[in-house]
């Protein structure tokens, strides 16, 4: 029993759950593999398309460098800074950049959904950039 604490009060308190050290360390391994698959898939996609594949390690510009791949203005990506349209623009861009490698609109849809999934396939893939407008 706490010192200064009734045993009433003592169990009206909501219990403390701590995440274990192995769970914790598990949930973090997995986050860091994502991320990386995340970085090699991004860096992939950026080399393809001409641009440098370490700009995709830089975590605002990466999303210009995204944008300029999609065949729009850089300036453009500052709109995924602006709440609810960035939804919409996040469709646009993956759409964008897919029918910029050749493939269709629903493979777009796939990499807003699931960019872990997607990316890697037009990274590593044998998709090719079309560099004309």
């Amino acid at each position: 029993m706490v010192e200064g604490i009734t045993w009433k009060e003592q169990m009206l308190r909501p219990p403390v759950t701590n995440l274990s050290s192995g769970a914790l360390s598990t949930l973090v391994t997995f986050f860091v593999v994502v991320w990386l698959i995340q970085i090699f898939s991004y860096w992939k996609v950026f080399t393809k398309a001409g641009q440098s594949g370490w700009l995709a390690v830089i975590p605002i510009f990466n999303l210009v460098i995204l944008t300029r791949i999609a065949k729009y203005s850089g300036w453009l990506a500052l709109i995924f800074f602006f709440p609810l349209v960035n939804i919409a623009w996040i469709f646009i861009v993956n759409i964008s950049v897919a029918k910029a490698f050749g493939k269709r609109a629903g493979f777009g849809v796939l990499m807003a959904f699931l960019p872990i999934v997607g990316y890697p396939i037009l990274g590593f893939g044998d998709a090719k950039y079309d560099a004309n407008p």
